[in-house]
């Protein structure tokens, strides 16, 4: 903003506040600048599926003002993807909240029946499924995190002594490891 658009001088000097980009990048982001068309605000981030996921999943208020604007405009571009974030942001909601409400649930499968697209369509049906899973999941405090973690642990341990060592080995190690 001090007017220097020479790439290399600037390159020096961001790389001692700890850039570790090279010199490329930096004057591919001074080409406005050059040609005086200066931008008036900050460039809109690199658009990835997985940030765009993200801000989806993340709450509203969450967002950036930069984060709500792409999402905002990606979803003016497509009606598909609007229809696909209110209906995540929904589900999402009662996830996070862990709403016991059976009919909020009712209602999300419904609305997806009727006007979601054929991926939602999809999860709603496999939701429909195990409905009574989903509605514990949504109602109750108890979680299965500790015992997934030490199976999970058991696995990586039987893997790294793959074909090396007997049962008798295997358990000493389960009950020694923290």
């Amino acid at each position: 903003m001090e007017g220097c658009t020479n790439a290399a001088a600037l390159t020096r000097e961001i790389r001692q506040l700890g850039y570790r980009g090279d010199v490329n990048t930096v004057r591919r982001h001074l080409r406005p600048y050059r040609t005086g068309a200066i931008p008036a605000d900050a460039p809109l981030p690199h658009l990835t599926v997985r940030r765009v996921t993200d801000w989806i999943m993340r709450r509203p208020e969450q967002l950036t003002d930069t984060e709500r604007k792409c999402l905002d405009e990606l979803c003016e571009r497509s009606p598909e993807l609007d229809t696909t974030t209110q209906y995540a942001q929904r589900l999402a909601s009662m996830v996070r909240e862990r709403r016991s409400e059976h009919l909020a649930l009712d209602v999300w499968l419904a609305d997806v029946r009727l006007d979601g697209q054929r991926e939602l369509r999809t999860l709603a049906a496999g939701i429909r499924r195990d409905r009574a899973a989903v509605l514990a999941a949504l109602t109750t405090t108890h979680t299965s995190g500790a015992v997934e973690g030490n199976v999970t642990r058991i696995k990586l341990l039987k893997r790294q002594m793959y074909g090396r060592a007997n049962f008798d080995l295997l358990r000493r190690r389960i009950l020694l490891s923290p």
